[in-house]
C-alpha cells in the first residue's frame, strides 16, 4: 500500500529542499513551473528523501497546482 502525502510545491526556489509546515510537506524546487519541470524535480526531491526510485512515486493529483497529493510505493 503506498504512502499518500499531501505536499506543498514551491518552484523556481533559491534554497531548495524539503520541510514541514501546516500539517504537510514543503517541497522547494530551483525548477520552474514550466513543461513539467517542478513535477519532475518534486519527484526527484521526495524519492531521495524516502531512498526510493523516482518511477515509485507519483502525483495522484494536483500536477497543475502547487498543493499536489503524491504516492510513494516501495517503503517497507
Amino acid at each position: 500500500m503506498p504512502l499518500r502525502l499531501t505536499v506543498k510545491v514551491k518552484p523556481g526556489s533559491r534554497h531548495p529542499g524539503i520541510t514541514a509546515a501546516d500539517g504537510m510537506l514543503v517541497v522547494a524546487v530551483r525548477e520552474r513551473a514550466v513543461d513539467g519541470r517542478a513535477n519532475e524535480a518534486v519527484i526527484a526531491a521526495v524519492a531521495a528523501r524516502f531512498g526510493v526510485a523516482p518511477s515509485r512515486v507519483t502525483i495522484e493529483r494536483g500536477a497543475g497546482a502547487r498543493v499536489k497529493q503524491l504516492a510513494v510505493e516501495g517503503l517497507d
